[in-house]
């Protein structure tokens, strides 16, 4: 991979963290933390996807790696209110 590809990469993954914790309404961290929200929505996303048997559209191929923008928004979100509802305080009566 290109050093050049390697940062659109870094980018299409910080681009698709921020859209997906804008869904979830809750942020991980700063643009770092939306790139690693980015790749890690993009295997949860993928993974979903594969299970039942979804279309992957809206790929892009970087230096022939593909890269799922939107399976990677919904990996992202799914990743992002997963967080959320696991740090959120909870009060006992």
């Amino acid at each position: 991979m290109t050093f050049t590809g390697f940062l659109l990469m870094l980018l299409i993954a910080a681009v698709a963290g921020a859209i997906g914790q804008s869904l979830a309404g809750y942020s991980l961290g700063g643009c770092f933390g939306s790139i690693v929200v980015g790749f890690v929505g993009a295997y949860i996303g993928t993974w979903i996807a594969l299970q039942f048997r979804l279309p992957s559209f809206m790929t892009f191929e970087i230096d022939g790696r593909g890269f799922p923008l939107f399976w990677a928004i919904v990996g992202s979100a799914l990743l992002a209110a997963t967080a959320s509802w696991l740090s959120r305080r909870r009060t006992f009566i």
